[in-house]
């Protein structure tokens, strides 16, 4: 194959495909209720990520009583701060919307 048979395959970035997540430009195209929808759907994954964060600090504080302060304690403790991190931004814009629309 020369190169030009190259060019008619997908690369592979082409392949893999990203979680979907909504920015502010497809969230300012909902309607008022389907922001609303969007709100109760992030209410709930607000809930389920304090109850997966709970979770992971249990394990963490077991993890230290039972040893010590180890690399297997590290990782629920970078899980738990992927979850903070990631749902504050969504959140946020979100909330933004919502309150400039007067919808809650």
């Amino acid at each position: 194959m020369n190169n030009n048979e190259y060019e008619n395959y997908p690369s592979r970035k082409a392949i893999v495909k990203k979680p979907r997540q909504m920015n502010q430009k497809e969230l300012a195209q909902l309607t008022d209720e389907e922001l609303l929808q969007e709100a109760k759907k992030m209410k709930s994954a607000k809930i389920m990520n304090a109850a997966i964060i709970g979770f992971l600090i249990g394990v963490i504080f077991y993890s230290v009583m039972k040893s010590s302060f180890g690399f297997l304690t590290l990782i629920p403790l970078f899980f738990a701060y992927k979850l903070i991190n990631n749902s504050k931004y969504n959140n946020q814009e979100l909330e933004d919307l919502l309150k400039e629309r007067n919808l809650r």
